[in-house]
């Protein structure tokens, strides 16, 4: 059994490539998808991506992670990681490691950014790289 991990990412990351790239950059969510697949072929691992502009859905997707038996996520949770203490309360809830992931560096960035309730949640966070974030993220939960 191939262990997966989920990749799941908040409001507007559907508009990767089309919103901000100066910020975020030219990958749409369906490249990165497909670069983090062929990684995580690479490793033995699969990759479940899941996109959605409603904290409930992520929410209930953390819940999944852990019922489902997922041996870890990456997290982007876009503007929720500054105000959503339901997101850090469904991380402190599972047992999943939680990694929190950004294509830019929010501490560099407006300062109502710099606070992350998933990262004070999460084992962990990397920011700042672009789509390498993502694949740093995930070289990180294949060693966990």
């Amino acid at each position: 059994m191939t262990d997966t991990i989920f990749v799941l990412n908040g409001p507007n990351l559907n508009l990767l490539g089309m919103r901000e790239p100066d910020i975020y950059g030219s990958d749409t969510l369906d490249d990165i998808a497909g670069k983090l697949e062929d990684r995580a072929r690479d490793l033995g691992l699969a990759i479940d991506l899941r996109q959605s502009n409603h904290e409930g859905h992520l929410i209930d997707w953390l819940h999944e992670a852990q019922g489902g038996g997922a041996k870890a996520v990456l997290l982007n949770a876009g503007a929720f990681t500054h105000s959503s203490i339901a997101l850090y309360d469904a991380i402190r809830s599972i047992a999943t490691p939680v990694i929190e992931v950004h294509l830019s560096n929010p501490l560099a960035r407006d300062s109502f950014r710099h606070q992350s309730f998933v990262g004070r949640a999460a084992r962990g966070t990397i920011s700042g790289f672009g789509t390498l974030s993502y694949m740093l993220a995930l070289e990180a939960a294949a060693r966990l």
